[in-house]
């Protein structure tokens, strides 16, 4: 990797997350002021919103602010796998009722491709009580994750203060090579920056490279930018932005929306898209990466398809393509989860449903299942590969297992062979 990521300097103007905000607040705002903004949207799901819920009788206030701006969604354990989950339904399900505001039950899928499917768009301010709430920088929102006593005070009121971040320009330039995803490139700039490279900042992602990028694509790399430590992860919004929209029945709320050229950014860095590899982050660091090439013959116990981060139907395209007319490798179990519903319903259109299952996939319910191992866990000693994004210790529901973290492509090509693959090797055999 070394050669490939530079750092650069640059002048004076506006980052994308400046112009956001200080068009919100009808004032010049810069990074490192402390200021109180307006909420489009926010969002819990049933690992954080009994906790808001909670927080708000502690305040005192029984009703949302605006039951327009405000959902729910079922999706870190589903089906409920317990008396005390169905319980914890069932309380968010009278929740939104009195406050009549829409909960999206259980197979619906992961609050985030919700969100970008139905709500998300340029300039809205969208706060979500989950980390991964950076998703939605993918079509130039300002959106960040928080903690369910900042939800709680969001759902009351409608408003939250944030700290202007500082923003990180990343370029990233050139074609990406046969079998590398943006998946890949993220692993191999976290791989450069570390796991707080990028503390309290916004990560921007420009170039020529993300300018062919779907919203898909894109939203994979600002998914992840919380992993680098980052408040948000955001892309400027333009015609892959306006095809998303138009795609989802939204076109009206398109708007072009690009940082100045001479922003002021505390840090630049260049990806060359031509030379980044295939990559896995290994046990247990996302920032632990490596080169694909570095860790083939790894072998896997299981491989899995899915999440918030490449979950949707774009990554599912790219692994049946893959799998079509193959076998998952004998004690290799592979496990397949459309990030929504109407992904879900796309892939059976498509009949990549048919190919994961002819292949020997488990295709499961639209929901975070495998990441959070709430639902789905590892045994002792078992090594994981999949394409989410966290790969700590206990993430998937034992602490005694390892979790190798890589793009759909890399995942498919394991899957086959039971080991740690190198997909263009696969896909040249096609």
């Amino acid at each position: 990797m070394e050669g490939e990521t530079s750092h650069l300097k640059m002048g004076s103007g506006k980052t994308l997350v400046e112009k956001i905000l200080s068009e919100r607040l009808h004032r010049e705002v810069q990074a490192g002021e402390i200021v109180v903004v307006p909420v489009d949207l926010v969002f819990a799901h049933d690992g954080t919103l009994p906790m808001a819920m909670e927080q708000m009788r502690k305040l005192g206030v029984e009703s949302v602010f605006d039951a327009r701006k405000v959902i729910a969604v079922c999706d870190h354990a589903v089906p409920p796998p317990s008396e005390k989950v169905a319980n914890i339904h069932a309380a968010m399900r009278a929740f939104a009722r009195a406050n009549k505001f829409t909960l999206y039950e259980n197979g619906e899928g992961i609050c985030h491709q919700i969100v970008l499917e139905r709500f998300s768009a340029p300039t809205k301010i969208i706060i979500g009580a989950d980390s991964h709430s950076c998703t939605h920088g993918a079509v130039a929102a300002f959106a960040t994750g928080m903690g369910s006593t900042d939800v709680a005070a969001i759902l009351a009121y409608g408003k939250t203060w944030v700290r202007v971040p500082e923003s990180i320009r990343v370029e990233i330039s050139g074609e990406l090579p046969e079998g590398v995803s943006s998946k890949d490139v993220f692993l191999h700039l976290i791989g450069e920056i570390g796991e707080d490279g990028a503390a309290y900042k916004s990560i921007e992602f420009v170039g020529s490279s993300v300018e062919e990028m779907s919203v898909a694509e894109r939203a994979t790399l600002t998914n992840m930018a919380v992993e680098a430590g980052a408040k948000c992860g955001i892309c400027p919004a333009d015609r892959r932005t306006r095809e998303f929209l138009r795609e989802q029945g939204r076109e009206e709320e398109f708007r072009e929306v690009s940082p100045d050229k001479n922003a002021d950014y505390e840090e630049e860095f260049e990806i060359e898209a031509g030379k980044v590899e295939p990559m896995v982050a290994c046990p247990h660091k996302v920032s632990n990466v490596r080169a694909v090439s570095e860790c083939e013959g790894v072998e896997v116990d299981v491989v899995c398809i899915g999440s918030c981060t490449n979950g949707r139907i774009e990554d599912l395209r790219k692994a049946a393509k893959i799998l079509k007319g193959k076998k998952v490798a004998p004690d290799t179990r592979l496990l397949v989860c459309p990030a929504s519903r109407k992904v879900f319903v796309q892939a059976v259109r498509e009949h990549l449903i048919e190919i994961f299952l002819e292949a020997g996939a488990s295709v499961l319910t639209p929901s975070c299942s495998f990441c959070i191992g709430r639902t789905v866990a590892l045994a002792d000693g078992e090594v994981a590969l999949s394409t989410q994004n966290r790969n700590f210790k206990g993430r998937m529901g034992n602490k005694n297992a390892e979790i190798y973290l890589c793009s759909p492509e890399t995942a498919a090509a394991s899957a086959v062979q039971g080991k740690i693959t190198d997909p263009r090797a696969v896909a040249s055999k096609r």
